[in-house]
C-alpha cells in the first residue's frame, strides 16, 4: 500500500483505489481535514488529481472513505482469527485491534474524532456505520452471530470501551498497551460469559 511520491506505475484499478485510500489515510492522519487537499492526495499517490475525484468523488467522500476504513473491522481479521478456544480467539481480536490502533495512530485517532468535524451529519452516520459493523465483528469473534437487539447494543458498548481505552494508550499515554490489553480481553471474556447469555 506504499508508492512514494512521484512514482507512477501501472495498477489495476482497485490496486490503485487502495493505494489513494491508503496515501489519504496517512495525510489525514498527519495534517488534519482541512489542511489536506486531493491536490495532495494526488500529489503524494503520484496519480492525476482527477483520477482521485473519478474514484472517491469529492474530498469529503474521501474523508469518509478514510473514516470507514480507519474504523471498520475488515472481514479478513475475523476470518483469520484462531481455531482456538474463546480466550484465544479474544486474545487474538484484542491483540489485531491494538495492532491496527498503534500502527496508524493518528490517522486512527483522527478518524474517532472526525478529525475537527464532529457534528457533521454525514461523518457522524459514518462513524455509528462503523460502530454498528464493529459491534457485529466482536458477536461474530466471540461466536454470537445472529444476536438480538440486546446483545448488538452491548457488544456496542463494549466497542465504546475499547475506544475510549485505546485513547488512553495512544493519546494520553496513562495506560500501556499490556494494560489496555489486559483489560479489553478481560472485559470483553466476562461479556461473553456472564452478560451476553442473559441478553
Amino acid at each position: 500500500m506504499s508508492v512514494e511520491a512521484g512514482q507512477r506505475r501501472r495498477l489495476e484499478p482497485d490496486a490503485r483505489r487502495e493505494q489513494i485510500l491508503s496515501v489519504a489515510v496517512r495525510l489525514f492522519g498527519e495534517r488534519g481535514y482541512a489542511d489536506v487537499s486531493t491536490t495532495d492526495v494526488a500529489r503524494a499517490a503520484g496519480v492525476a488529481r482527477g483520477l482521485v475525484n473519478h474514484y472517491f468523488g469529492t474530498k469529503k467522500d474521501l474523508y469518509l472513505d478514510v473514516i470507514r476504513v480507519m474504523l471498520t473491522v475488515p472481514e479478513v481479521a475475523i476470518a483469520g482469527l484462531p481455531d482456538g478456544d474463546l480466550p484465544t480467539r479474544i486474545d487474538a481480536i484484542v491483540s489485531w485491534f491494538l495492532d491496527v490502533v498503534s500502527r496508524h495512530s493518528r490517522s486512527w485517532l483522527a478518524a474517532i474524532t472526525a478529525g475537527g468535524m464532529g457534528g457533521d451529519a454525514d461523518i457522524d452516520r459514518v462513524i455509528a456505520e462503523a460502530i454498528d459493523a464493529a459491534a457485529d465483528s466482536v458477536l461474530t469473534a466471540v461466536g454470537l452471530t445472529g444476536s438480538g437487539p440486546a446483545q448488538h447494543a452491548m457488544a456496542r458498548s463494549y466497542v465504546g470501551l475499547a475506544v475510549s481505552t485505546a485513547r488512553e494508550w495512544l493519546q494520553r499515554g496513562v495506560l500501556t498497551r499490556a494494560q489496555v490489553h489486559r483489560l479489553l480481553a478481560a472485559t470483553l471474556l466476562t461479556m461473553v460469559e456472564q452478560v451476553f447469555t442473559d441478553a
